[in-house]
């Protein structure tokens, strides 16, 4: 079994959330792999530029998520993922899709559908929480 820690963030501009859509056509949050000595603020805000092109800076930490999954490039085996996402600012709508990684799309979306767009249960969970930490901020 293998450990993987990997950063993510859910990256707002205005009222709109930033979603990445895969080849396949699942609609996704930017993340990836924390590279040695780096810490996960750092890994998401370098993610979150390399896989949707977008420049971001963290505002909070939103939590960490852990799921578990068969990587079938390698006979199998189990590999224990630890998340960690923050709620981020982007500076500008500028987005563009690392095509390299699979991304064919990269925009941003009203707060309301990202949610709904979003694929994976955990992450429309970490979008709800982030909006939730948006509207508490802007009270």
């Amino acid at each position: 079994m293998r450990e993987e820690i990997s950063s993510g963030g859910v990256v707002i501009f205005g009222n709109a959330i930033l979603l990445l859509r895969k080849y396949n056509g699942d609609w996704v949050l930017p993340k990836g792999k924390v590279e040695e000595d780096e810490d996960t603020s750092a890994a998401a805000v370098r993610e979150v530029f390399e896989e949707g092109g977008v420049k971001a800076e963290v505002v909070k930490y939103l939590g960490k998520i852990h799921y578990s999954f068969k990587n079938s490039w390698q006979n199998q085996e189990v590999v224990n993922k630890t998340v960690h996402w923050y709620l981020m600012r982007a500076r500008s709508m500028d987005c563009n899709p690392q095509k390299e990684e699979g991304f064919i799309e990269a925009r941003f979306v009203h707060m309301n559908r990202a949610a709904e767009m979003a694929k994976y249960d955990d992450e429309r969970d970490i979008i709800a929480k982030a909006i939730q930490e948006m509207n508490a901020n802007q009270g």
